[in-house]
């Protein structure tokens, strides 16, 4: 049933989009700077070479990313934001806001239990 609805629900369209335990994190450096495959790859330390090309191909096939090639010897790719992945950074800076209440309701919670 959710399936059906992809597309025209805006939230199971962007579930959907954002499936992927690396795909926000991704978002997150790309939004900083275009980043190549290695920096990204450092960036998110315990990530595989595998992991990390198969979430960069499904994020440039939903349109989130952009893959640019610079012919020069040796070869150069460079990931970016496409238009719509910077139309993503206000929920970027709104994620990183209540990650960081969640972060404080967790210290006061084990706080209350020590």
């Amino acid at each position: 049933m959710q399936e059906d609805l992809f597309g025209r629900c805006p939230y199971v369209t962007a579930q959907k989009l954002l499936t992927g335990k690396w795909t926000l994190l991704i978002m997150h450096h790309l939004s900083l700077k275009p980043m190549r495959f290695n920096e990204l790859q450092r960036a998110l330390d315990n990530l595989t070479h595998a992991t990390l090309t198969k979430q960069l191909r499904m994020m440039e096939e939903n349109g989130l990313i952009v893959r640019t090639v610079y012919t020069q010897i040796p070869p150069r790719v460079e990931y970016a934001l496409s238009r719509l992945g910077e139309h993503f950074k206000p929920v970027l800076d709104a994620l990183e806001v209540w990650g960081s209440e969640y972060i404080e309701f967790l210290k006061k919670k084990a706080g209350h239990l020590s």
